[in-house]
């Protein structure tokens, strides 16, 4: 229970097994009251076998779906077991849990929570092509959703069962679908968004990959999936 809901955190992890145990131990330290739910996405490592270990309940995807995949599994789980709040949490330890409540509380008024990065909280910094892309996004999704949303591609999103409803149902698993999408989606019909400010740390474990190339391929993208969920229904 967080805040008298019954919580689940909802992890989506695809070869995270030098990070995943951390993160575990991290939200059950924190949270001790909440269940864990980690949704392995394929994984080739031992993701699924670490996160067990450190106390999580696994469901294992037989081949990588993504995060989108990951996630429409993991609000059916939280459907089906009556959750009240779900809350998804990146596997590389960047999400503090401590904000978990913060969220929480935030959903008394509203459908969707989003942890935002670029709200003025931390020393979290995208440069070149993908902060514009972000920019770009937080813009036409913050005149969408009818309130200002700084960072639309947060993986740190807390739902409440309406919205669980819903995602259980229908949630994209193409690229940026989990994120701008969902956002899209969940506005069109009238449920509420807001964000609270958050910090992001470093990766526990990993390297993430950039490069100028992927910096203005993952620009491009994000225009046409932008493009995509104003024009779909």
């Amino acid at each position: 229970m967080v805040n008298g809901k019954r919580t689940l955190i909802i992890i989506p992890a695809l070869n995270e097994s030098g990070s995943i145990a951390d993160v575990v131990g991290e939200v059950r330290g924190e949270l001790p009251s909440v269940d864990v739910l980690v949704v392995d996405d394929g994984s080739t490592d031992r993701t699924a076998a670490v996160a067990a270990a450190a106390g999580a309940k696994v469901a294992k995807l037989p081949y990588n779906l993504g995060v989108g995949g990951a996630m429409r599994l993991g609000y059916r789980y939280a459907r089906d077991h009556n959750y009240d709040v779900a809350i998804q949490i990146d596997a590389d330890g960047q999400h503090d849990p401590r904000y978990v409540p913060k969220l929480v509380d935030l959903l008394e008024d509203n459908d969707l929570v989003i942890g935002a990065r670029f709200a003025g909280e931390g020393d979290y910094n995208v440069r070149g092509p993908r902060r514009w892309a972000m920019v770009m996004l937080s813009a036409v999704l913050s005149r969408v959703a009818h309130t200002k949303l700084t960072d639309t591609t947060s993986g740190f999103r807390a739902a409440n069962r309406r919205v669980i409803e819903m995602f259980a149902s229908w949630y994209p698993a193409e690229y940026l679908g989990d994120t701008v999408e969902t956002l899209v989606h969940t506005a069109r019909r009238g449920y509420r968004i807001r964000q609270v400010p958050v910090a992001m740390r470093k990766r526990m474990a990993g390297t993430p990959s950039h490069s100028p190339a992927k910096a203005m391929v993952y620009l491009g993208r994000a225009f046409a999936v932008l493009t995509l969920a104003l024009i779909r229904r």
